[in-house]
């Protein structure tokens, strides 16, 4: 087979171009090793450019109308200051109590030094600011889980990344309140934007992380984002990302997670909306009793396109693992999910799951799913399972009997359907109104909207069902 042609050499070239620009920029805040880290991503870049359909891994994703577009890339004018203009860009979830923190267009916009410290020693911040202030936290743990070696976008990202979130929390440490990130694209313009995120939790410490990505203006726009994550020892992280774009959007993130012995996991990601939407999550369990689940739920329709991988790697004994993956594709969308679990040489009494399923509403959507377990230990206990089908024609019946019509029948059998991922966020004021707008996503009221979506739900007119759903 020949191999494709390489894809958006015209963006390549004028990335490689800003790179010494970017780079001349922070020459006075960065310390030396992150410029050598640039200058490695930089060749990486030059060499693998963007992944294309020829790359096993991408075989399915077809990012080349995205990466054909003309973009902004003045990365560093795309942000704004914490002016009284931009308080309007703050988006509540109802009744959920958060810290909220925002950035546009790939910028932090919060505070004038770009760090909050709290009195039990929790940071949350720019990235950029951190790289100043702590500088010792920012050498042992950036790029610390990332290879550059296998993907572009990721090279691309270590080289050009202007600015992103760093949150730490000591050791014993207990966040009690939940941290919000809110990204933004906002312009007039076609905006590219990298964004670099690294969460930090000490060891016996906890706290809850929500991420938002939306858009106000529906340009078109392509998010490159990597975020690296470290449980130490006994650390608990919930971790919740809420997607909502518009159908101009190309999001691609790559999250890298190591889990130290006994550190919890949980992360659920919801996408509502998005023209390309890429999720790459990679988890490394390195410690004894290590856990990590790994959650999902997508509701695609119109071309939209989704793709969720998961790589977790259980690299010692005794550690769990699940991946549990929902979806409902419509129109002429497409899914896909690769989830693969490896158990390495030596990982005894694994126990890994792996579950996708998926409903296909439309015979012109498409659904593509690759669960895989790869073992090389003998004392485990693994699964993987995938289904794709359509909505119960019995229980529709059982439902229209029982004179609802046909539109609320299927409404209310994919509400029962994705019910089991929403039920697992364990924030409740959370659950509420994520489960509210997944009902009106599926109603078709919910679209990426002027401002963060997250604030259309009405608690005064909830969606209720009077119908026993247990006989479903």
């Amino acid at each position: 087979m020949a191999k494709n042609k390489e894809i958006g050499l015209d963006l390549k070239a004028a990335l490689i171009h800003k790179f010494d620009l970017v780079k001349e920029s922070r020459k006075d805040i960065e310390p030396g090793f992150l410029t050598n880290k640039r200058d490695k991503a930089k060749l990486i870049f030059e060499k693998l450019g963007f992944p294309n359909t020829s790359i096993e891994l991408w075989r399915k994703t077809n990012i080349k109308k995205f990466v054909e577009k003309d973009y902004e890339l003045d990365f560093e004018a795309n942000g704004v200051s914490n002016t009284e203009e931009n308080l309007g860009f703050r988006c509540d979830i109802n009744q959920f109590d958060t810290d909220l923190y925002t950035y546009l267009n790939g910028q932090w916009i919060d505070g004038a030094d770009g760090i909050t410290t709290y009195e039990n020693g929790t940071i949350v911040g720019s990235l950029s600011s951190a790289i100043i202030a702590f500088p010792e936290l920012i050498e042992k743990y950036f790029g610390a889980s990332i290879d550059n070696e296998t993907n572009g976008l990721i090279a691309l990202n270590s080289a050009l990344y202007t600015d992103g979130y760093f949150i730490y929390v000591p050791d014993g440490v207990e966040h009690d309140r939940s941290i919000q990130v809110v990204n933004i694209i906002d312009s007039d313009k076609n905006i590219f934007s990298n964004t670099r995120n690294l969460v930090i939790l000490g060891e016996n410490s906890k706290m809850s992380l929500v991420h938002c990505d939306d858009s106000v203006t529906d340009n078109h726009s392509f998010i490159n984002n990597v975020t690296e994550i470290s449980l130490e020892r006994g650390a608990k992280l919930d971790f919740y990302k809420l997607q909502n774009k518009d159908d101009n959007a190309a999001v691609m993130t790559n999250t890298f997670i190591k889990q130290a012995q006994d550190s919890n996991l949980n992360t659920n990601t919801v996408i509502l909306n998005g023209g390309l939407v890429r999720n790459d999550t990679h988890v490394a369990l390195n410690g004894r009793g290590a856990n990590a689940d790994v959650i999902g739920l997508y509701l695609m329709d119109r071309k939209q396109f989704v793709d969720n991988h998961v790589f977790i790697s259980h690299n010692v004994p005794n550690c769990t693992s699940n991946q549990l993956f929902k979806g409902i594709v419509d129109e002429e969308a497409r899914s896909v999910y690769n989830g693969h679990t490896l158990v390495q040489k030596g990982a005894q009494q694994t126990l890994a799951l792996q579950n996708n399923n998926n409903i296909q509403l439309t015979n012109t959507s498409k659904v593509d799913s690759h669960p895989f377990l790869e073992i090389y230990a003998d004392d485990v206990k693994c699964s993987h399972g995938s289904t794709v089908g359509q909505l119960d024609t019995n229980a529709m019946f059982y439902l229209m009997q029982r004179g609802i019509c046909e539109r609320n029948a299927k409404m209310l059998l994919m509400v029962a359907f994705v019910g089991q991922i929403v039920d697992r966020i364990q924030l409740p004021k959370l659950r509420d109104s994520i489960d509210e707008l997944v009902r009106k996503r599926l109603k078709g009221e919910l679209s990426s909207c002027e401002q963060c979506s997250i604030q259309c739900t009405n608690p005064d007119s909830p969606i209720e069902f009077e119908i026993d759903m247990s006989l479903l």
